[in-house]
């Protein structure tokens, strides 16, 4: 398992449970994980995201902080490893973004930071390798970013994620 910003904290904690101390040390409130009824129900509802809110730090530098525990790599902030992401295929996708995607950009903490990931975007679209896409990761449809991709003949498609409420997945290739 790769950690996540969207990763549940319960799934982190099952799949490293020796990251139990170092979570618990963030912040008075998780002591109460040691409930297991709150772990379980909390704990299967938080993402790492919100619990980096709940305990007021950034949510990229909690991420790389349990990702070295485990000797995972650093991820950059707002580029996501490609292996980073389970994108749920469907029979109704076009065949082009099949296969995993060359860069994965994670537009909504570019714009908790005031970037904009039509920069981001661009600075990878000429670097596209033959069959490969960019997969924009976004908790809204970014209609401006696809209407200037397809103005650029860019193949892009548009879906929500069914696995996360408000998750929205754009492959440009």
């Amino acid at each position: 398992m790769n950690i996540e910003p969207g990763c549940r904290l319960f799934d982190v904690l099952e799949a490293f449970p020796e990251l139990e101390p170092q979570i618990m040390s963030i912040s008075p409130v998780f002591k109460n994980l040691k409930n297991p009824v709150l772990r379980k129900t909390v704990g299967k509802l938080a993402t790492l995201e919100r619990v980096a809110q709940v305990a007021g730090m950034d949510p990229s530098r909690l991420v790389n902080t349990l990702r070295r525990a485990v000797g995972q790599d650093e991820l950059v902030v707002g580029i996501v490893s490609p292996t980073a992401t389970d994108i749920p295929y469907s029979a109704e996708d076009p065949e082009w973004i099949d296969g995993e995607p060359q860069f994965i950009v994670d537009g909504t903490a570019l714009l908790r930071r005031g970037e904009v990931p039509l920069a981001q975007v661009d600075e990878r679209i000429d670097d596209l390798e033959p069959g490969r896409y960019i997969l924009l990761i976004t908790d809204f449809e970014p209609v401006p970013l696809i209407d200037a991709m397809r103005k650029r003949k860019r193949r892009v498609f548009h879906k929500h994620d069914p696995t996360v409420q408000g998750r929205h997945f754009t492959f440009i290739g």
